[in-house]
């Protein structure tokens, strides 16, 4: 029997913990510091109000729902919803653009709001669609434990043809000549915490997987798919202790032995790390750990609502644009102050699931990029709440405050003491030298049953790719035992 043990109940863990549990000669047991698992993905609860605390928009449901029936979870049980359109996009000079998951549908939009943008959208599909299959292949279902295996031949010609050197800005500018549109095909960087101009072009990707894959909403919201997990884990009897925080790593040699969980000496024959990767360095023994600097996502100055009322729209994700966008990601990512005019996203999840609230009632999320670090002065949080409101009431929710019976904001100080790295929403940021074989790996260190999964590792940040990242980890493990097992055959 193989004894499994995890620090940290977040996505990434838990989906581990998922598929390992399939084998019957596997103990896995979970420690997780809150009283709650899921990490990001939870509620903001508030009386008969909730609403996801993290993460909102379901991407990439193909990936996502392959992975749970892997781990032995049928597609039946996840209850998603298609978007249609998928989101709306509010420019300042009143133009209102809709995105969808059907080409034939963007195109007429995109002919009626940015006429002869509709021809480069099809030149914009069959490039991504070639770049996203060879991506997918060499980057998203590889790790890259063995450094070497990244610098092979054809995955650097797989970079070039992803045009890696590119930002993800620039790349945009060669589909599109109207720069509304180019903000509306690299704000999905946002996703991952990343800066448009930063971001290398291959993950442009993520704009085109909205069109191919389409964008849907989790019935009881995303955090109810932790309790789908949590309940497919206890029926396995896969031990979870909760509001058990784990103090430290003990070593000999090049194994880990032990953790100090709770006060009490845990011992394993496997240690995954579940946490943001940075923070979890930390409980390593000093002479292991890496002590590696790395650039934190953007942060997230969030607002959950609690509403007398819904407001009807056809879509339940809106994005509302500044007067000047780059002006926004130049205060959030380079001079770390807080913006004065902001893009913000809303998630009005009320219009489709009448489950959040109370009956006649709704829930509002908004959720307006930041910047993280200690450098950031939060005496004027207060006075951009007020502006947004105003935004918000002036461009989409009219009488807002009129209707708003609770509100909590959120800042990246909050997410910071809640165990995010430098409070960063999304791990480390998707730079081009924290991406592919420079992002730490699912065996980050020289010890032989040391692992690691989570937004920081790679593959990266968004919920289906930690969740593939937990298959990278899964299969390793396994394929692993598997030749540990012939070795002590002599096969």
């Amino acid at each position: 029997m193989i004894k499994t043990t995890i620090v940290g109940g977040g996505i990434g863990g838990l989906v581990t913990a998922l598929l390992l549990s399939n084998d019957p000669e596997r103990k896995v047991s979970i420690y997780e510091k809150e009283d709650v698992l899921g990490g990001r993905l939870t509620y903001e609860r508030h009386g008969e109000f909730k609403i996801d605390q993290g993460p909102t928009i379901v991407l990439l449901p193909e990936m996502l729902l392959s992975i749970l029936e892997d781990g032995g979870i049928p597609r039946d049980r996840i209850p998603l919803i298609p978007c249609d359109p998928l989101y709306h996009i509010h420019f300042p000079d009143g133009t209102t653009f809709n995105k969808y998951s059907d080409a034939e549908k963007q195109k007429v939009e995109l002919k009626e709001k940015f006429p002869g943008n509709e021809i480069h959208f099809d030149r914009f599909l069959s490039d991504m669609r070639t770049r996203f299959l060879q991506g997918k292949a060499q980057f998203l279902e590889k790790s890259f434990v063995d450094k070497r295996t990244f610098f092979s031949r054809k995955n650097l010609k797989t970079l070039i043809k992803l045009k890696a050197y590119q930002n993800v800005k620039k790349m945009m500018r060669s589909y599109f000549d109207d720069e509304r549109l180019v903000e509306a095909y690299t704000l999905q960087t946002l996703y991952i915490g990343g800066h448009p101009e930063q971001s290398p072009a291959m993950y442009s990707l993520v704009s085109y997987s909205e069109h191919e894959h389409g964008i849907w909403y989790m019935k009881g919201g995303y955090a109810h798919l932790v309790e789908i997990i949590e309940e497919e884990l206890e029926k396995r009897g896969v031990q979870i202790f909760k509001g058990t925080s784990v103090d430290g790593v003990e070593t000999k040699k090049d194994r880990a032995t032990s953790i100090t969980a709770g006060g009490e000496k845990v011992t394993f024959d496997e240690l995954i790390l579940n946490g943001d990767f940075p923070l979890m360095d930390k409980i390593m023994p000093a002479e292991k750990q890496l002590q590696r600097k790395y650039t934190p996502s953007s942060g997230c100055l969030l607002l959950y609502m609690g509403l007398d009322r819904t407001y009807e729209n056809d879509s339940i994700h809106q994005f509302f644009m500044s007067r000047d966008f780059d002006l926004h990601m130049r205060q959030v990512f380079v001079e770390k102050q807080l913006p004065d005019d902001p893009s913000f996203y809303t998630f009005h999840p009320s219009l489709v699931d009448p489950s959040l609230a109370p009956e006649g009632k709704g829930v509002l999320y908004t959720l307006i990029p930041v910047p993280t670090g200690e450098s950031v002065d939060w005496e004027k949080k207060d006075q951009l709440v007020e502006s947004v409101l105003d935004e918000m009431e002036a461009r989409g929710f009219p009488d807002l405050r009129k209707h708003i019976e609770w509100m909590h904001v959120r800042t990246p100080e909050d997410a910071e003491r809640e165990g995010l790295y430098a409070g960063g929403s999304f791990g480390i940021a998707p730079t081009l030298f924290q991406s592919g074989v420079f992002r730490p790996q699912l065996q980050p260190y020289a010890l032989g049953n040391v692992y690691a999964v989570g937004a920081s590792i790679h593959p990266g940040g968004g919920v289906p790719i930690v969740m593939q990242g937990a298959k990278l980890l899964a299969d390793y493990l396994q394929y692993e035992v598997k030749e540990r097992h012939n070795y002590k055959r002599g096969v």
